[in-house]
């Protein structure tokens, strides 16, 4: 299963509300939390919806 780091970068503050229930659907709540989360295409997506928000650290095969 592979597996991908995501650490949030930027604040929820002053961003629409779709935005801030992204961060909490990745499960990140606080700046620079990081998230050991399974490679799906949900959360690829959930990633690039919020891209100034939160940044891909490493990707585990």
């Amino acid at each position: 299963m592979a597996t991908i780091v995501v650490k949030q970068i930027g604040s929820p503050i002053r961003r629409p509300a779709i935005q801030r229930e992204t961060l909490k659907g990745l499960g990140l709540n606080k700046m620079h939390r990081t998230r050991e989360l399974e490679d799906t295409p949900s959360v690829r997506g959930m990633v690039n919806s919020i891209p100034h928000l939160v940044a891909i650290v490493e990707e585990k095969a």
